[in-house]
């Protein structure tokens, strides 16, 4: 059983930048009637938000010679299959409508217009259900989806890149390149995969950052920024509508120069913008600020995961005067790895639920 269900979670994962605010699912089809060797006889996965889920493709994948064995079959996904309409017709109607005989999931789907319908929907048909395989598994490679709908928030993830000696840049407003371009490319790839990417007033005046995906091919995230006096330059990059800008102040009664495809949003906290993010369906959220940045979601707790780059170069202050110290590192140690001549460190937050 488990290692169908992890072909269809490694299906899943080719869905990876483009479903959101879909979550990533995998759909396997395995023909295992009793006494006979199992095999796969279809599989899916949801590639593209607005088109056809796994659970579809899994079947349309079938041979139709084969479309007879599938009371016969067993459905291994990744998450509860969809009970309700939205761009695509329930999934769960459509196994009931195959007749497939057992579906076996790795996690209950926590949307509210889900939440157990799915299951019950293709019990009340007669067909077998059961749940719970893999389920950490699952929880992780979803982990953006559970965070948004359970703590009504976007998943965060602090990336920032620190010299062998502690420091991530210096006060002279010269901005420092610490990492390689190995790592420089990778962190392109990450920001193709999330909703969202955010920095603060200080990183968009000293960098005059793009943000977007020029270095790996995948969709712009959407850009954020913490600017809470309104004192950008208006002529900065991230003020030119080439993609989707939502910019976060605490001027209420100054009304922001307009810009085509910029959003200028109130905010009194930190927590209040992530609660817009959350109403605009802003699953996830690149941080890539500076050191103030950082830190003010590390203080807050509002954190999952840390991406730390550490390179070899050393940027103490007796070479720039004035270098800025790297946040601490905090969480459980997940991965480290090598990225051409960098070390990157991932960490976790698990705080009590």
């Amino acid at each position: 059983m488990d290692q169908f269900m992890r072909r269809a979670l490694e299906l899943a994962t080719l869905g990876r930048g483009q479903v959101s605010p879909n979550p990533m699912v995998g759909c396997v089809i395995v023909y295992d009637p009793e006494g006979a060797e199992p095999r796969i006889i279809g599989e899916g996965w949801h590639q593209r938000y607005g088109e056809a889920h796994a659970e579809r493709n899994a079947i349309a994948s079938v041979h139709p010679e084969d479309t007879h064995l599938l009371p016969q079959s067993t459905a291994y996904v990744t998450l509860e299959p969809c009970s309700h309409y939205g761009k695509q017709p329930p999934c769960a109607d459509l196994l009931i409508e195959k007749r497939v005989g057992r579906v076996v999931c790795c996690n209950d789907d926590p949307n509210p217009l889900v939440a157990g319908q799915g299951f019950a929907k293709l019990r009340a048909a007669g067909i077998a259900v059961e749940t719970g395989v893999l389920s950490e598994i699952g929880r992780e490679l979803n982990a953006r989806f559970f965070t948004f709908f359970e703590q009504n928030r976007p998943y965060i993830i602090l990336k920032w890149a620190e010299t062998s000696d502690g420091f991530i840049g210096a006060t002279d407003s010269q901005p420092v390149k610490i990492t390689g371009d190995l790592a420089n490319r990778l962190v392109h790839r990450w920001r193709s995969e999330e909703d969202g990417i955010m920095v603060g007033t200080n990183t968009a005046r000293l960098d005059n950052p793009r943000l977007n995906t020029r270095l790996w091919p995948g969709k712009n995230p959407t850009r954020i920024v913490i600017d809470n006096q309104l004192s950008l330059d208006q002529n900065l990059h991230l003020f030119d509508g080439s993609q989707p800008t939502i910019v976060y102040h605490q001027q209420e009664n100054k009304v922001p120069t307009n810009h085509p495809n910029v959003i200028y949003s109130f905010t009194q906290s930190l927590n209040h913008s992530l609660e817009n993010l959350h109403q605009r369906k802003i699953q996830s959220v690149l941080v890539e600020g500076g050191a103030a940045l950082l830190q003010s979601f590390i203080e807050a707790g509002l954190w999952d995961e840390m991406r730390v780059f550490r390179s070899r170069m050393m940027l103490g202050k007796e070479r720039l005067g004035s270098a800025i110290k790297a946040p601490v590192v905090q969480g459980a140690l997940s991965s480290r790895e090598m990225v051409g001549e960098d070390e990157l460190t991932i960490y976790k937050n698990s705080p009590e639920k």
